[in-house]
């Protein structure tokens, strides 16, 4: 099959962590490899950030990404790409004209604009994938969301003119329902987990003798990094480690940064949170191994791949009951989840946790199972193509993609 993967402010070579780069990178750039594998061909689409960039290069892993000329050819917030998406479906739109793809298949609802402009008139049909949806995203950051007025109702027109809706999670699903797509449209795929990165076995970083946690996200307000550093003021035999943003170095230049360095200050926990900046895809089990429990402590997340990669590593995992963090960690058996915004309640629970090493290693072994057992990218991919087979039937399938 040729697939059209389309992630315009994510490109799925950009290092995880960075401004606007998280999950939907790495989803992207696994479910791409994965597909790659299973023989099929993919091309992503990604808005060009530099003059530099070449405009198609191939990945290690064997999937194409082309560069879109969509806006000025920097990195822009992805809260200001909104004009740009015209452009960028009037690329995808000449592309196909000549290269059609047998599915497209959109990432974040910019991505999907674009696709379903281009895909009416090149008959392409269109998968969408939000990853957030403005809804959501507005009901939890309130006067804080800086997204486009006209987020929700675009999200509305691009959930009804795609063919297919691929959500992440069940809770999802009735949020899709409550913008009018219908159930008989939505699949349900979670995101994966590179197995052969994320191990139980490998280098651990050095640590101290106290206890760690480890928190790993972009720094921004909805992952919930206050909840952890202001549990950490009831767990004085811990440390935090908070993984993300921009380099070090360039860390007290990040507002995110300044002011949860401020809220540990207040508490009197500075001394004991660690701020190692980006880290690197290569050196992140490392890190993660060496926890002692992994915190994910959003207020809203729409899947939560950190949580997975935990798993995987066999690090239990305390999480907040929000998304797709519910059903990946199952309570009691892979880990703790908590209520989101309590830090009160994710201290206990994290000293119980502590307290109790063979519990520590029960949940972690059963994370590892379940991570292995369920979230393979191969396995992703393999639900994912079901969900693409109802919008295109492997018979009907380009004989050049074959």
């Amino acid at each position: 099959m040729k697939i059209a993967m389309v992630s315009g402010h994510a490109n799925p070579l950009a290092a995880p962590g960075e401004t606007d780069a998280g999950g939907q990178n790495v989803h992207v750039a696994e479910l791409s490899a994965a597909l790659t594998r299973a023989g099929h061909d993919v091309t992503v689409y990604t808005r060009r950030e530099s003059r530099d960039e070449p405009a198609e290069v191939r990945a290690p892993q064997g999937y194409r990404v082309v560069s879109v000329p969509a806006g000025p050819p920097r990195k822009e917030p992805v809260d200001v790409l909104l004009p740009y998406a015209g452009e960028f479906g009037s690329f995808l739109r000449d592309r196909w004209a000549t290269d059609r793809p047998d599915l497209a298949h959109a990432h974040f609802w910019l991505s999907g604009l674009a696709a379903v402009l281009a895909a009416s008139a090149t008959g392409t049909p269109v998968a969408q994938t939000f990853h957030a949806l403005g809804a959501v995203e507005k009901r939890y950051r309130g006067e804080r969301d800086t997204g486009p007025a006209d987020r929700v109702r675009l999200e509305r027109i691009i959930g009804r003119q795609a063919a297919s809706v691929i959500a992440t999670c069940p809770d999802e699903v009735f949020e899709l329902a409550r913008l009018g797509v219908p159930r008989s449209r939505i699949s349900i795929v979670p995101c994966g987990v590179d197995l052969g990165r994320f191990t139980v076995d490998g280098p651990v970083a050095r640590r101290h003798e106290r206890h760690r946690l480890v928190s790993v996200g972009r720094l921004v307000p909805r992952k919930g990094f206050g909840v952890a550093i202001t549990a950490l003021a009831q767990l004085p035999d811990t440390e935090l480690v908070i993984a993300g943003g921009p380099e070090r170095d360039l860390l007290p230049q990040d507002p995110e940064a300044k002011r949860l360095r401020e809220l540990a200050g207040k508490l009197g926990v500075g001394d004991r949170v660690r701020w190692p900046g980006r880290v690197s895809r290569e050196d992140l089990p490392s890190l993660l191994r060496s926890a002692d429990a992994v915190l994910c402590t959003p207020f809203y997340e729409p899947f939560g791949i950190v949580a997975l990669e935990a798993m995987a590593c066999g690090v239990p995992v305390v999480a907040a009951a929000v998304g797709g963090l519910a059903d990946t960690v199952v309570d009691g058996v892979t880990g703790v989840l908590v209520r989101p915004g309590r830090p009160k309640e994710l201290a206990a629970r994290v000293r119980r946790l502590l307290d109790d090493p063979a519990l520590c290693d029960a949940y972690g072994t059963a994370g590892h199972d379940r991570a292995a057992a369920r979230y393979s990218w191969d396995r992703v991919a393999a639900d994912t193509l079901r969900a693409y087979h109802k919008l295109v039937p492997e018979s009907a399938v380009t004989a050049e993609a074959r």
